[in-house]
C-alpha cells in the first residue's frame, strides 16, 4: 500500500499591492484542493479585516512567544509589524495530500524554501512601478507615508524576486492564475513520474 501523494507547497511573493491576495483567493475559490495557509502578524486589523480569514492578529507579546517556542515557519518584521507562517498547519495539510498556498514576502519564501526544498516558489511583479503606486492607493488601507514605505522595498523585493525560478507579471489575472496553475501542475507531473 503506498503513501498518500503529499500535497504542494506554493509560496507566492509580490511587493505590497502586486496581487498575491487577490490571486490566492481566486485559486482557492476554483480549486477546492487547494487552501491557504492564514499568516499571523502584529499589524493592526484593517476595517474589512476579520481575524482568522486575512490574518490571525496577534499582540507582540503572543507573536514573540510564539518565536521562542518554534512556532513559525518563518517570521519577519516589515514596516515594524510581525509576520509569520503558523508551521502545525502546513505540516499538516501537506502530509495530508492538500496543496498549501502561502503569500509570505520574499525573506519569508527563501526561509521556507530552506525549510522545505521541495517548495515550488513564484514572485509576482506589478506591472509597473506607477501601476504598483496606483493600486496601493485604490485599495485605501495606507496613508501616503506607508504607501512610500512600501514602494521603498521594493527594489530588494523585486531583486530577490529576480531569483525565484518562477516569476510572472501580474498583470492579468486570468493569465496570472493560468500561468501559475501550469507550473504547479509541472511539479505535481515530475513527483509522479
Amino acid at each position: 500500500m503506498s503513501e498518500p501523494r503529499r500535497g504542494c507547497l506554493v509560496v507566492l511573493s509580490a511587493p505590497s499591492g502586486g496581487g498575491k491576495s487577490t490571486v490566492i483567493k481566486e485559486i482557492v475559490r476554483r480549486r477546492p484542493d487547494f487552501t491557504y495557509s492564514v499568516s499571523a502578524t502584529t499589524r493592526p486589523r484593517r476595517q474589512y479585516e476579520t481575524d482568522g480569514v486575512h490574518y490571525h492578529f496577534l499582540s507582540r507579546e503572543e507573536f514573540e512567544t510564539g518565536i521562542h517556542e518554534g512556532r513559525f515557519l518563518e517570521w519577519e518584521e516589515v514596516h515594524g509589524d510581525l509576520y509569520g507562517t503558523d508551521r502545525h498547519p502546513i505540516d499538516s495539510a501537506v502530509s495530508e495530500g492538500r496543496n498549501v498556498l502561502l503569500d509570505i514576502d520574499v525573506n519569508g519564501g527563501e526561509r521556507v524554501a530552506a525549510a522545505f526544498p521541495e517548495t515550488i516558489l513564484i514572485f509576482l511583479y506589478p506591472p509597473s512601478l506607477d501601476e504598483l503606486r496606483r493600486r496601493l492607493r485604490a485599495r485605501g488601507a495606507d496613508d501616503e507615508s506607508a504607501i512610500e514605505r512600501r514602494l521603498a522595498r521594493y527594489p530588494m523585493e523585486k531583486e530577490k524576486g529576480d531569483r525565484y525560478p518562477h516569476r510572472i507579471v501580474n498583470e492579468d489575472i486570468e493569465v496570472t492564475i493560468e500561468a501559475i496553475m501550469s507550473i504547479i501542475e509541472s511539479y505535481r507531473d515530475k513527483g509522479e513520474q
